[in-house]
């Protein structure tokens, strides 16, 4: 039986370890041929934390548990290649930074010389760090908007002609949850939250060309994840915090980092039967779970034709009528 993405081509960037690995190894099995990718070789062998946190002081300490799993999930682009080739898949390795402009060409050149075309992007890459807004550095904000957003820029600019050329393209973005802002991830929510505008804009750019640009917010096994509980069990116990932990929702956030593998949904994404799906943004996780976004929109307004508001009409109709509906920050649940 055919698969669903024979003769198809796919890039994957940030793909040597987590859920680009998780990603690429997924669209191979679909039987699409794939080109790996992160900056530089690494040992496979090393447990490296990936997760910077601009509050933290000193080193992260990894549990023997931790430690362990770092190391089972480290990697990079060749050994990502051998695993899908391993398989029975077409894959080739490309090392190179996608936040370099040129290099991100010859990252989508790779795929055109190895492969002849190039169907399906996953802009993966990403720089993950936390802490307050008063730490963060610019180095830090560097350091998670530029694989994030310069780089999907960058592979979006040298793979859509290929795309357009051909009449058939799917791009997929991997943004986060935290696109809607979450508190101590200011520049990871910038990030995200710039990555879904450009999927949005994009997506009704590129539509009656045959291309579908879609955002999808991942919850999967990853070096990421590992590295943000043990930085933030490290914090804590440095600042003398003792926290009570919820078994019930860690266990359900365990369940939901199932791997990667397992997010068959973006095959679909990437796939023929997606034609009708653009400008989307989804949460996935590797426990099961797909849900789409809605769309935003206003929920109430107020307007004065014939002049120009005073001061104290605002002070009457904006709780009355523009926020009726509005729920504040101190009432939230999560903030």
């Amino acid at each position: 039986m055919k698969k669903p993405l024979e003769g198809k081509v796919a890039v994957v960037t940030g793909s040597g370890q987590g859920v680009g690995r998780g990603v690429a190894i997924l669209l191979a099995r679909n039987g699409a041929k794939v080109v790996t990718n992160n900056r530089k070789p690494k040992d496979a062998k090393s447990a490296e934390i990936g997760f910077r946190s601009s509050a933290l002081s000193g080193s992260v300490s990894l549990d023997s548990t931790e430690a362990s799993k770092l190391g089972e999930l480290s990697g990079d682009a060749e050994s990502t290649a051998r695993d899908i080739i391993a398989e029975g898949g077409e894959a080739v390795p490309f090392f190179g930074d996608i936040t370099d402009y040129d290099t991100s060409g010859e990252l989508i050149q790779a795929a055109i010389d190895n492969f002849g075309r190039v169907d399906i992007l996953v802009n993966n890459a990403a720089g993950l760090g936390f802490g307050p807004f008063s730490t963060v550095t610019p180095s830090d904000w560097d350091y998670q908007l530029g694989p994030k957003l310069n780089g999907a820029f960058n592979c979006m600019k040298h793979a859509l002609p290929h795309m357009v050329a051909q009449g058939y393209g799917r791009v997929l973005n991997t943004a986060s949850d935290a696109w809607l802002g979450i508190a101590a991830l200011s520049a990871y929510s910038a990030a995200n939250s710039g990555l879904v505008a450009l999927t949005k804009s994009t997506a009704k750019e590129f539509w009656t060309a045959g291309i579908t640009v879609n955002a999808f917010c991942p919850q999967a096994e990853s070096p990421g994840h590992v590295s943000f509980k043990a930085t933030l069990r490290t914090m804590l116990k440095g600042s003398g915090t003792e926290i009570e932990i919820d078994e019930e929702r860690m266990q359900e956030s365990e369940t939901a980092h199932g791997p990667a593998e397992n997010l068959t949904f973006l095959a679909y994404l990437a796939s023929e039967e997606a034609a009708h799906i653009s400008g989307a943004v989804f949460s996935v996780t590797g426990g099961g779970s797909i849900a789409l976004y809605s769309e935003p929109q206003h929920i109430s307004n107020i307007e004065k034709r014939g002049g120009v508001w005073t001061f104290e009409e605002l002070k009457q109709v904006v709780p009355e009528k523009l926020l009726a509906s509005y729920t504040p920050l101190a009432a939230q649940r999560e903030f």
